[in-house]
């Protein structure tokens, strides 16, 4: 998949920091009525908000999977 072991997990990791950004924004926009005293926006909303765990999960695979590229080329190497 990827030539370099760091590159490995590289892909997932940016994926994931910018599907939390978008939860963290959705987070902000669904939270603001609550202390804005307007009406509070509908059910869907709070479910985009959990995109912020989801692109943390992702982010994490991209860790692991930046981990296990690099211990695969650390025991080919000796």
């Amino acid at each position: 998949m990827s030539d370099t072991p760091k590159a490995a997990g590289d892909r997932l990791v940016r994926i994931g920091a910018i599907v939390f950004f978008v939860g963290a924004v959705a987070t902000l926009v669904t939270v603001a009525p609550l202390f804005l005293g307007t009406e509070p926006f509908p059910t869907v909303s709070y479910a985009v908000s959990m995109l912020m765990g989801v692109g943390f999960a992702i982010a994490g695979a991209g860790v692991l999977q930046s981990i296990a590229a690099q211990r695969r080329a650390a025991r080919e190497a000796t």
